[in-house]
């Protein structure tokens, strides 16, 4: 065991969470300002959170297991 093992996971699991929540704030705000206008710059957002949201994915399943099968 690592001291503050607990500190250190209950701070990246919510620095996570937090991370998205501000992703989907940055989202909404574009929604609202009208960016998706600037097709170039909202693709490659998208592409940003797709790959984004797969490294998550990999994250999630990365401790090999039963949902990693």
């Amino acid at each position: 065991d690592v001291q503050y093992g607990w500190l250190i996971r209950n701070l990246h699991a919510n620095g996570a969470s937090m991370f998205f929540i501000c992703i989907y704030l940055h989202i909404g705000r574009g929604l609202y300002y009208g960016s998706y206008l600037y097709k170039e710059t909202w693709n490659i957002g998208v592409i940003l959170l797709l790959l984004v949201m797969a490294t998550a994915f990999v994250g999630y399943v990365l401790p090999w297991g039963q949902m990693s099968f």
